[in-house]
């Protein structure tokens, strides 16, 4: 008798409980920096909430769930006087440790607890470390960007490096 209650208590806390909830954080934290320092950023969900405001640098933890079965996404916008203004996303990834559901959690862990918690789900950026650009007199220099301009609204400094191209 006294085997077979031990036997049906360590199956029901096998099934009850969940892999990735164990072994992993439905929570997670990223460390955010800039050149220069003292930038303002403000993290933004995908729903366009605003989760966090503050100064870089700056530490704190985003969920890593946004719903039962909905990874979170967030958006990080750095601003300062004097430079352009950046946003650059943070994502979250499939946490292997959900997969053990199949050995360890059960169907409980794998269809309702890690689902409705974000455990099923990790950080895939732990750290940002962004440089702000200068803005030249209404001209930014952003890497990523094609634009066309005049040559007098360029800076006396760009001109200076111009090849002719014939």
């Amino acid at each position: 008798m006294r085997k077979t209650c031990a036997l049906l208590l360590s199956g029901i806390i096998i099934l009850g409980s969940s892999c990735a909830s164990i072994v992993s954080k439905s929570k997670y934290p990223i460390t955010i920096n800039s050149r220069p320092s003292d930038a303002k950023i403000t993290i933004t969900d995908k729903k366009g909430v605003t989760v966090f405001s503050g100064l870089t640098p700056a530490m704190l933890k985003l969920d890593a769930g946004a719903g039962f079965f909905s990874k979170a996404r967030y958006q990080v916008t750095f601003e300062k006087d004097g430079y352009v203004s950046r946003t650059v996303p943070v994502n979250f990834k499939l946490d292997g440790w959900y997969f053990g559901n199949i050995l360890f959690g059960g169907l409980i862990g794998l269809l309702i607890v890690d689902p409705a918690t974000g455990a099923m789900y990790k950080i895939d950026t732990e750290f940002l470390d962004e440089t702000l650009e200068k803005e030249n007199g209404g001209v930014s220099a952003k890497a990523n960007e094609l634009r066309i301009l005049d040559i007098n609204d360029i800076p006396a400094e760009w001109k200076e490096k111009l090849v002719a191209i014939n």
